[in-house]
């Protein structure tokens, strides 16, 4: 997995490419997320993005975000680069009354696909390049919170090893279903 200035901008799977955002995948970012049926599960206050300026900002967002261990990734096709999501390995937000949310100590692993990308497996595949990735680099836990009725989300959770530890408030504000993983 190479390295660029501190930053894991590339990781490899079987038939993605997990890379780096850039400002040209605004248009792609936005017609995902402006989709409710993308939208529903996500955040505390779920709602879909009403204009492309907020998919530039978000880009952008995405394209700054550095860390040796931890990222942002487009998900794409191996072959020709075609789009399919969203994954993420980040620090998970604390439950408090500061806005925004400071980060707890835990991480979290996210995903996020475009419809036309459901039920290929793609969530599962990324998510467990990026795990290999971060337990290779000395990352002792992983978390993922789901929303309680994304029955999608928590089948990717145990299909990547993830084992359910409860319902919990501890993050984002909200009950959350908490799944675990820990290096083998």
């Amino acid at each position: 997995m190479p390295l660029y200035g501190g930053s894991v901008k590339e990781l490899k799977t079987n038939r993605l490419v997990l890379r780096s955002f850039t400002t040209e995948d605004a248009e792609f970012i936005f017609d995902m997320y402006s989709r409710w049926d993308v939208q529903r599960f996500i955040g505390r206050a779920p709602r879909v993005m009403a204009d492309a300026s907020e998919a530039r900002v978000l880009a952008d967002r995405y394209a700054a975000f550095e860390h040796p261990v931890l990222g942002i990734w487009a998900i794409a096709d191996k072959t020709d680069g075609t789009l399919f999501g969203t994954l993420l390995l980040k620090p998970l937000p604390a439950s408090g009354s500061e806005t925004p949310l400071a980060p707890s100590d835990d991480i979290e692993i996210g995903w996020h696909l475009h419809p036309d990308a459901w039920g290929h497996g793609y969530a599962s595949e990324a998510a467990q390049g990026v795990l290999a990735h971060a337990f290779s680099m000395g990352l002792g836990r992983v978390l993922a919170v789901t929303n309680k009725d994304n029955f999608a989300s928590q089948a990717v959770a145990g299909r990547i090893g993830m084992s359910y530890a409860g319902r919990t408030r501890d993050y984002y504000n909200c009950e959350c279903e908490l799944f675990s993983i820990e290096p083998k």
